[in-house]
């Protein structure tokens, strides 16, 4: 310790340095207000270094109102993973605080950019989950602007007649209650609803949302500070599932055929009106499918079992057979599930229904094919209606074979006027952390466009869309970002003099925080930022900078490392982690006491995207042997928390590698990992592999020049 305090009174802008055995408990934080107190006035403290505990610990204790506070990682990064009374680890100790005085000589508290937000929500879509968050924010005391399409209320909810159970004991068909939840919705004062609406268009950012829409015929213009977007679903395009039957015979028809027909009453056939005694299921038609819908849409077999009940029902002569690949009933609603297997009439069959076709037996009947079967041979039964259980489509996705989206919103973002979304339509976001945001902060999905459900987990879903909405609003009032950067009030500050337009900051931002004025320069909106320094990595003339994060903070950072000269043979690394998963992994192992190279300098870093290669050339022009970066995992099994910040900066390093070969450096003294947090014990593993092969290739020719 006392060499440590030897390290940061040899900086002059260190004017006191002191220890204490226990510097979060009440009397160290005492300690330390009283020196914050102790000079007030012109020699006040601007910037106070901790070393102690890893920064992500203590977050609320060590902050103190007006000073930058830098903590350096003693603990976690030194004292529990190195080995102690070494002249390695000690040298370590002291570069990290090193580090922490220069950024901290650099930083400043940032001032946050704040605008008079709006504390109304739009909710985008009138069904269940569009009516359950204007609602719930409602009763949370915000007013709310409901758009919807249709002349009424009620989207899908208005084609169903009953319901399956969602509440105990699970066994029996629930009433529709739909005109209750409508007539709330219009009573509560809080909530204007439009009907018969469409978006024309929506400017602006968080916390300042311009909409204009068009209601009956009338413009309609109003400002609100958050968007939930509930728009629902479709049902897949079951024409192109001929090889079931559909469009071949009438009496193929959809899930949501049969709910028109239950509802009428007995049950006909479509083509000649003659009763339906034999109906057959098929369940995953065109789900689970590659060729269609690769995914489960989570509620059709329920769907399946109501049908099956209310045609038992209708007609308690009737046979229903059900050919399914698996019965998903998740939950108590298994209990519903046993409910239609009681019924004598009900048959389930597992297998692949390969064929719907007109049947060789003669009758108008339709011969079901069914592969694979649990008795281990073909099976063909004759019915008089086939059921195709079709699944649900977001109604974001374009049409099949369409080459844009379906525009929606109608947002004026340079990247698009919708939201962006994956593969099958659901909007992105970061599934695994934060399941209701969106690619354009402000805006929420919920319900059937954000993820298949049924109606009592689209009223959750809207819920806690709901949620997130309101603190948007909160949060963007206090100049504060959402996650998950959660309440920094850091944003970026763009020197526009020096901007050659190269449009790589708008063209990388994965939220569409900036968008460019006619002359092609970036236009700024600070409160759609997530703080996540993209765009400072991307940028090549080093224009963009946080007040607490920038290119000369971190390449004072790496300067302030002390390079051995060549005689010594201590090689050094620069790791640079992602301070999402890879930085919170090691600090994990760290408490799980696993060592690590004593080699090694690591910065945690907001996004392996926000990597300006100019640190990269610093590091290895200090004298730096090698380079490690390690970003969340990508792929379609995880996610980067800033959707694409990996893939970014392997680009980039792919460039950098070149720089290398040409100056006669190999290419492997740069690498790049991808590791998620599960995996933190595989960390110190990565780094001292790395430290191996850099001893392998030897010091960095450089050093010392």
């Amino acid at each position: 310790m006392e060499a440590l305090e030897e390290v940061a009174t040899e900086h002059r802008s260190v004017v006191l340095c002191r220890s204490h055995p226990f510097l979060c408990g009440d009397d160290g934080v005492a300690l330390i207000r009283q020196q914050i107190l102790a000079r007030e006035g012109p020699s006040r403290l601007d910037s106070i270094v901790i070393g102690g505990c890893s920064p992500r610990s203590q977050v609320r204790t060590f902050a103190f109102d007006g000073c930058f506070t830098e903590r350096v990682n003693l603990r976690e990064l030194v004292v529990w993973s190195h080995e102690p009374n070494c002249e390695d680890t000690q040298m370590l100790a002291s570069d990290y605080l090193r580090m922490g005085i220069a950024r901290a000589e650099r930083a400043e508290v940032p001032t946050p950019f704040l605008v008079e937000v709006s504390r109304i929500l739009l909710v985008v879509g009138g069904g269940p989950s569009g009516m359950a968050a204007a609602r719930e924010a409602a009763a949370a005391g915000y007013e709310v602007v409901l758009v919807e399409k249709e002349p009424q209320l009620g989207g899908w909810l208005r084609r169903f007649g009953r319901l399956f159970p969602h509440t105990a004991p699970y066994r029996d068909l629930e009433t529709n209650d739909l005109d209750a939840r409508v007539a709330e919705i219009e009573a509560d004062p809080r909530i204007r609803v439009y009907t018969s609406a469409t978006l024309q268009g929506i400017t602006g950012q968080p916390g300042e949302f311009d909409v204009e829409l068009l209601s009956c015929g009338v413009v309609v213009r109003f400002r609100v500070g958050a968007i939930i977007q509930a728009t629902g679903w479709r049902p897949y395009d079951a024409s192109r599932l001929g090889h079931l039957g559909y469009g071949a015979s009438p009496d193929v028809i959809t899930n949501v055929q049969m709910e028109e027909l239950v509802a009428k009453g007995p049950l006909f056939r479509p083509s000649d009106g003659r009763p339906a005694r034999r109906i057959a299921f098929v369940q995953c038609a065109g789900s689970r499918d590659e060729a269609h819908l690769p995914y489960c849409s989570g509620v059709c077999c329920r769907v399946t079992l109501k049908q099956a009940l209310q045609a038992r029902q209708l007609d308690p002569g009737c046979e229903v057979y059900v050919f399914y690949k698996d019965i998903r009933t998740p939950g108590q609603h298994e209990d519903f599930y046993r409910r239609v297997q009681e019924d004598p009439g009900i048959f389930f069959t597992k297998g692949d229904v390969r064929s719907v076709r007109p049947s060789p037996r003669g009758g108008d009947c339709l011969a079901v094919e069914v592969e694979n079967t649990l008795l281990g041979r073909h099976v063909e039964v004759d019915a008089d209606l086939v059921v195709l259980a079709t699944g649900i489509v977001p109604a974001s996705r374009a049409e099949v074979g369409a080459s844009e989206g379906t525009n929606l919103l109608r947002l004026t973002y340079r990247q698009g006027g919708d939201l962006p979304v994956l593969e099958y339509g659901f909007p992105d976001s970061h599934f695994i952390c934060f399941p209701y945001e969106t690619r354009r902060t402000g805006i929420y999905a919920a319900g059937c466009v954000r993820a298949p459900d049924d109606l009592e987990g689209c009223r959750v879903d809207a819920e806690g869309a709901a949620l997130k909405a309101i603190q948007c609003v909160e949060l963007t009032a206090r100049g504060a970002a959402l996650h998950p950067r959660w309440e920094d009030q850091s944003w970026p500050e763009f020197d526009m003099q020096r901007c050659t337009s190269c449009k790589r900051c708008t063209e990388e931002c994965p939220f569409g925080a900036l968008d460019e004025d006619e002359k092609g320069t970036p236009k700024p909106n600070p409160t759609r930022c997530r703080r996540c320094g993209i765009c400072l990595g991307t940028c090549p003339e080093r224009l963009i900078s946080f007040a607490d994060y920038s290119i000369e903070i971190v390449s004072a950072m790496i300067k302030a490392v002390e390079i051995p000269d060549e005689f010594e043979e201590k090689p050094r690394l620069l790791v640079l982690l992602c301070e999402n998963d890879a930085y919170p992994a090691l600090d994990m192992a760290g408490a799980d006491r696993q060592r690590h190279s004593a080699f090694a300098r690591v910065i945690p870093v907001r996004c392996l995207g926000s990597v300006n290669v100019i640190w990269l050339a610093d590091a290895l022009a200090r004298g730096f042997d090698g380079i490690l970066l390690v970003g969340c995992k990508s792929g379609t099994d995880y996610q980067c928390h800033f959707v694409h910040g990996s893939e970014l900066m392997g680009t980039r390093s792919e460039n950098l590698r070149q720089k290398l070969v040409q100056l006669a450096l190999e290419a492997e003294r740069v690498r790049i990992e991808e590791l998620p947090i599960s995996e933190f014990r595989r960390l110190p593993a990565i780094i001292d592999e790395f430290a191996a092969q850099i001893e392998a290739l030897g010091l960095n020719p450089f050093k010392g020049l």
